[in-house]
């Protein structure tokens, strides 16, 4: 398996061996790989003649210190897993100097408003800091085909955005949830999570499909008080929002319109560990 540590090497490496014919697949990770991962990398391999993952953890997405020093570091375990997949996945796991060539700073993007919904509300900059490591990301690799999962909605909504206000030559692929037998969303924090607290925050995805079902007959006000008062009933966790909003927009339902496609978001607290699930509510 190829491991490049630098983007120039792995640019010369890419240039050396493919052409404008050939097919590049990417999934950009901040690595803690986990099936949902898996999955990303397997949907690359089956539509892209050669696939490239890279392991970095952005700094500048965290505008919470103490969430990017326990962010989980595995990259030897990341690499094992991946060549479960195949031996042929190209490795991408550069340091912050790298990348950021001594100017750790975001730039400013215009998502025409995703970026102030929900995530945007709590983690001032954050998509700012995603703007800016996939960008860079995509310059150095140039993919065809570039894979996300569903969990980070938001965060697929606003790549999406950017790609296509920056005219990026890049499709991007959506790839569905991968969850936990208990119906919690796979996420590289659940490593975090003590056995009891795994098991208890089944109740995060449990409430998503209830808020589910009580939006085919109720309102979205009432699908609201619904979860809020649910989590009210919980001691070890601590709803930060709720939200049911347009898929195309973000912007939140006040009132059902058959017309629109509708998705709930939450986000929960569970020991200082943020998790975040979604769920098409159409």
């Amino acid at each position: 398996m190829l491991l490049f540590n630098t983007q120039n090497e792995l640019i010369s490496y890419l240039n050396s061996i493919s052409n404008k014919e050939t097919s590049v697949g990417f999934v950009p990770t901040m690595g803690a790989l986990h099936e949902g991962h898996l999955s990303l990398l397997t949907e690359a391999c089956q539509h892209n003649a050669i696939v490239v993952v890279s392991i970095f953890v952005n700094p500048t997405q965290f505008n919470n210190a103490e969430d990017l020093a326990k962010y989980p570091k595995t990259l030897d375990k990341d690499i094992e897993k991946i060549k479960t997949i195949s031996d042929d996945i190209i490795v991408f796991a550069p340091s912050v100097e790298d990348i950021y060539r001594g100017e750790m700073v975001s730039e400013h993007f215009d998502f025409d408003g995703l970026e102030n919904q929900m995530e945007g509300k709590f983690r001032p900059g954050h998509f700012n800091g995603v703007g800016t490591i996939v960008k860079r990301l995509f310059d150095i690799v140039k993919p065809t085909n570039a894979y996300f999962g569903e969990k980070d909605f938001q965060q697929l909504q606003i790549v999406k955005k950017m790609v296509e206000k920056l005219k990026i030559p890049v499709t991007i692929v959506g790839c569905p949830i991968y969850r936990e037998s208990n119906g919690l969303a796979m996420s590289s924090r659940n490593e975090r999570l003590s056995v009891a607290e795994r098991k208890e925050a089944a109740i995060i995805y449990k409430t998503l499909s209830q808020a589910l079902n009580l939006f085919k007959t109720k309102s979205a006000e009432a699908v609201y008080e619904f979860v809020l008062k649910t989590f009210e009933k919980q001691n070890r966790f601590e709803l930060e929002y709720f939200e049911i909003a347009d898929e195309t927009t973000l912007l939140p339902c006040i009132r059902k319109n058959k017309t629109k496609k509708y998705r709930a978001f939450i986000a929960v607290f569970v020991n200082k560990i943020r998790l975040i699930d979604t769920i098409s509510l159409n």
